[in-house]
C-alpha cells in the first residue's frame, strides 16, 4: 500500500468519516472509496459488489474476486439529554460497547468533573446545541432530564431529522401526555410512535443501573437493525 493511501487513511480515521478501502489482491493496488467517488481501472468492473459491500458495512474478500473491502465505520453518536443519576452508568455501558456519547444538560450544576469523567459535556440548552452540528440518521437520542423544557426540543429535533433511535425516560402517563404535546406541534402518529417511551426494555429493575442496562440493551438490538437494513 503507498503512503500517500496510508495517509489518507490515518487522516480519515480521525475525523470520524465513513470510507473503505479497496485493494487489489491480484497486483496489489490500493485506493479509497466512498459512494460516488469514480473507481479506477483496478475496480470499476466490480462497482456493483463493492457498492453492495460498502452499503451492508461489510469487510471482506468479495465472492468470486479478488478485491479486498476493509469498512471504515463512523462511530454510532449517543445524544443524551440530562446529566441525572442514571447517565453515569449508561456512559460506561456505552463507551464500553465503542458508541461516541455527548451529554446535554443546561443545568451546570448536574454536570461536574466527579460525575462526569471522560465524556463530552454541553451546557447548553438543546435547541442551541442542534443548531451547532450536523446530525443524521446515524444518531441516538436519550432523553432524562424529566423536564419538557428541556426533553422536548430535543425529541423534535430528533424526530425531524430521522434519528434511528429516540427514547424517553418517563411513565406511561408522563410518556402520552408528551405525545399529546408532540401531535399539537405537527408530529404524526408514525413519527411520535417512533419513540420508545417509556425507554428501555422490561427488565424488572428500578435502580439506576438497572434502569441504565435496559436502555442499552433496547439501543443495541435498534443499532443492529439499523446497521442491516
Amino acid at each position: 500500500m503507498k503512503i500517500e493511501i496510508l495517509k489518507e487513511i490515518i487522516k480519515k480515521k480521525s475525523s470520524d468519516e465513513q470510507f473503505a478501502v479497496l485493494t487489489n489482491l491480484s497486483n496489489g493496488s490500493s485506493e479509497i472509496y466512498k459512494i460516488g467517488i469514480p473507481l479506477s481501472n483496478n475496480f470499476i468492473n466490480y462497482k456493483n459488489d463493492i457498492e453492495n459491500y460498502y452499503n451492508l458495512k461489510k469487510s471482506g474478500v468479495i465472492n468470486n474476486t479478488e478485491i479486498l473491502i476493509q469498512n471504515y465505520i463512523k462511530p454510532i453518536e449517543v445524544i443524551i439529554i440530562g446529566a441525572v443519576h442514571i447517565t453515569q452508568y449508561l456512559i460506561k455501558f456505552l463507551k464500553d460497547l465503542n458508541f461516541d456519547v455527548t451529554v446535554v444538560d443546561p443545568r451546570e450544576y448536574f454536570t461536574t468533573k466527579q460525575k462526569f469523567r471522560n465524556v463530552k459535556i454541553i451546557n447548553k440548552w438543546p435547541e442551541e446545541f442542534f443548531k451547532n452540528i450536523q446530525t443524521n440518521s446515524n444518531t441516538a437520542l436519550i432523553t432524562l432530564s424529566h423536564d419538557p423544557k428541556i426533553d422536548e426540543p430535543a425529541l423534535k429535533h430528533a424526530l425531524k431529522k430521522k434519528f434511528f433511535y429516540i427514547g424517553a425516560l418517563g411513565s406511561k402517563k408522563t410518556h402520552n401526555n408528551r405525545c399529546k404535546r408532540l401531535k399539537d406541534e405537527g408530529f404524526n402518529d408514525k413519527e411520535i410512535d417512533s419513540i420508545h417511551g417509556p425507554i428501555g426494555i422490561k427488565l424488572g429493575g428500578k435502580s439506576a443501573p438497572e434502569i441504565a442496562l435496559s436502555i442499552v440493551a433496547q439501543l443495541v438490538s435498534e443499532t443492529n437493525k439499523y446497521k442491516n437494513l
